[in-house]
């Protein structure tokens, strides 16, 4: 079984060397290689015959020899199935050479033995291995344990590679950004800190957006964290603006409006002057913001006059963002105006000519601009949520709560690999502040926002989860605890209307100082097609086939439910038979001997109540379990007159036979037996009629009498 971690994985250049994708992914036609390390060669044939067909299988007779297998192949083996008891060396002791040589955390082993003592099991754990199989092996456990600890190890070093790539970038970067600052430090900045911060954080808004929008621009996670870190020096040019320009509180002359407009091009110099990096990525993009995010899209800007796609999608994104951000906000030539008249002002063309995608992107997360980008709410705002724990991650000191939000960055990381290659809907929940946040494509499916604050008092949210209820959800989340933080839950989810089956999955996080849980990450699978399919079979397994009741196996275990749930209730068991109908398969013929069975099984299902139980128990004879509170007999009366009459030429008529909990108590089998003697009772007594089980019925063929006084 061969997975392809190269295909989920960001697409960013930044892989592994050659040798460690192949052995993660497997190149086209090779297998994993797995060690049976056993003194027992019928042991280790057995294995390799489960296992060789999906994987390239390595043998040693002792751990002697084992040991020297792992030495040679090293990384490039990928499980160890390893006894315990071999001469030379014995499995702990090749577990002890595997720790002192660092194996054990890339080399995964299950230890494979009939000893199975507490201690053993323990001291194996204790050890480092992954999992225990006992002898006598069983096919299926062999297989899908082996499957999954090699699969499980492959994803948890890609995993933490990618997550030390990203966050490794995000360090480097940032000391990046402190040469290109100290480079610039004798200059004045003549925009605020929160410009800078508003200009990025719409920016990060806006390549989302556009991801999401369309396929001629698709941003990586770290591109759109290096246009995002770009977009804070668009303006660094301003600085060698004298100061009179700069915060002139009227407007510009001619002469002083071209002196301002050269800072775009003293900031791009600024960049490109720079003794360091010149090749870096980072640098290029914020070379382009800088020189190009007062270009138009219709020719008219500056520096270079570029028109349409000339100007780098990164620098159209930023311009955008500018814009806003400035019209929005106060300057000391002018006073913020509203964010409606913003938006208008641009779509309008007012100030600037933009790309027509860009403006229909802006379009749709006005909304959103409103309610989070104000300078008010602006550190309490949960958008920031990933640029906040970005910079957590620079600190060299965390706080309790700070090494929460990192511990959320970091596993977001891991998660958001897989997100855009499942339908699985990944979502981060933080209970201070209360926020959820949900992947793009997982708010896509949900017709979610990607941010809901407060969510439990969010109407469309509650809209989805009103299938299955919002506090059967935070039920499950209180239920976990440190030392079982997964919960796993199946339900039902609103979808355009439709109720779609689910399966749910988080782990909630804790924090190491209080052991309070600050939040949870997770993700919820699609399962209802599958459910579905598994419920038509199980409804398939359970159903008489003609009638459409329930056959006898499944209305025993539905009845024994019933009678362990409430052993002291008041219930009932019937059986019953059609009189005759023998008769009516030899003069009818059986497809109409059919059709009469299917006709009881419809007069039965329009006389008993919806949470009754009926069954086909075989042939001609039928189940009926019921619960009453009241006197039973005038009930049964009413049944049996309605199972009898015609039925084309055949007049149908039933023997009953009833048994109560009251008298026998709540066995199946006791009130099976009870009813099916009262049933006979009735047979010898001249068929058609009903009666109750009493102790005078313990010889089969007593006889009530006059058994007319009970006909129907």
């Amino acid at each position: 079984m061969l997975y392809n971690f190269e295909e989920i994985c960001y697409d960013n250049g930044n892989f592994e060397e050659e040798k460690e994708v192949a052995f993660l992914a497997g190149k086209e036609g090779e297998k994993y290689k797995i060690l049976i390390a056993d003194d027992s060669e019928m042991n280790r044939s057995i294995l390799a015959d489960i296992l060789e067909n999906e994987y390239e299988i390595l043998e040693a007779e002792n751990g002697m020899q084992a040991m020297e297998i792992i030495d040679a192949y090293q990384q490039n083996l990928s499980l160890v199935l390893l006894d315990i008891v071999m001469p030379e060396m014995d499995g702990f002791d090749v577990l002890a050479k595997m720790n002192d040589k660092g194996y054990i955390s890339d080399i995964p082993v299950i230890m494979i033995s009939s000893e199975n003592s507490a201690s053993c099991v323990e001291r194996a754990y204790e050890l480092g291995v992954a999992d225990f199989i006992s002898r006598p092996f069983d096919a299926l456990i062999v297989r899908r344990r082996v499957d999954n600890t090699i699969l499980l190890y492959a994803k948890q070093k890609k995993l933490i590679g990618l997550a030390a790539r990203q966050i490794y970038e995000k360090e480097r970067q940032s000391r990046l950004m402190i040469e290109i600052l100290s480079h610039v430090v004798e200059f004045r900045n003549g925009e605020s800190g929160q410009h800078i911060r508003r200009v990025r954080l719409l920016t990060e808004l806006l390549l989302r957006h556009l991801n999401q929008r369309t396929e001629e621009y698709h941003f990586s996670q770290q591109e759109i964290a290096s246009i995002c870190t770009a977009s804070a020096l668009h303006d660094i040019g301003k600085i060698a603006i004298p100061e009179e320009i700069l915060n002139k509180p009227g407007r510009l002359t001619e002469a002083e409006f071209a002196v301002m407009r050269t800072h775009s091009q003293i900031g791009a110099q600024m960049l490109d002057n720079l003794p360091i990096q010149q090749k870096d990525p980072l640098i290029k993009t914020a070379y382009g913001i800088c020189r190009w995010h007062h270009e138009r899209y219709d020719g008219n800007g500056y520096p270079d006059g570029l028109q349409g796609d000339q100007i780098p999608i990164a620098a159209q994104v930023v311009a955008l963002a500018d814009v806003y951000d400035a019209l929005t906000s106060d300057r000391v030539y002018k006073k913020a105006i509203s964010h409606e008249i913003a938006i208008q002002m641009i779509l309008d063309g007012e100030c600037g000519a933009f790309h027509p995608l860009l403006l229909s992107c802006l379009t749709e997360v006005a909304d959103m601009l409103k309610e989070h980008l104000s300078e008010d709410d602006f550190a309490d705002d949960p958008r920031r949520l990933r640029s906040v724990v970005e910079e957590l991650l620079q600190r060299e000191e965390l706080t309790a709560s700070d090494r929460t939000l990192r511990l959320l960055e970091q596993e977001r990381m891991k998660y958001d690999v897989f997100a855009s290659l499942t339908n699985e809907i990944q979502f981060e929940y933080t209970i201070t502040p209360s926020v959820l946040v949900l992947s793009p494509a997982g708010a896509s499916q949900l017709d979610l926002p990607e941010v809901i604050k407060d969510p439990y008092h969010d109407k469309q949210l509650i809209s989805v989860l009103s299938a299955c209820g919002l506090d059967s959800l935070v039920a499950l989340l209180k239920s976990a605890t440190p030392a079982k933080p997964e919960v796993a839950y199946e339900c039902k989810l609103c979808l355009e209307k439709e109720e779609r089956w689910f399966r749910i999955v988080f782990r909630t996080i804790w924090s190491e100082e209080t052991q309070q849980c600050t939040g949870a990450m997770g993700k919820a699978m699609d399962i209802h097609d599958s459910r579905v399919k598994t419920d038509d079979l199980e409804r398939m397994a359970s159903t008489d086939q003609l009638t459409g009741l329930l056959n006898h196996a499944s209305s025993k275990k539905r009845v024994e439910a019933l009678l362990a749930k409430n052993p002291t209730g008041k219930f009932a068991l019937a059986i019953f038979d059609l009189d005759d109908f023998k008769a009516a398969n030899d003069t009818f013929g059986h497809q109409f001997g059919d059709e009469v069975l299917v006709q009881t099984a419809k007069r039965l299902r329009r006389s008993i109540r919806s949470n009754d139980i009926a069954a086909r128990v075989g042939g001609d004879e039928y189940l009926l379990f019921l619960e009453y509170t009241s006197e039973l007999e005038p009930t049964i009366r009413r049944i049996f007159s309605a199972l009898c009459g015609k039925y084309g030429d055949f007049t149908v008529s039933v023997s009953l036979g009833v048994a109560l909990t009251e008298t026998l108590g709540a066995d199946y089998d006791t009130l099976f037996q009870a009813a099916d003697k009262a049933l006979y009772t009735v047979k010898r007594s001249g068929r058609g009629g009903y009666c109750f089980y009493d102790e005078g019925m313990q010889d089969t063929f007593s006889v009530i009498s006059p058994i007319e006084d009970i006909k129907g």
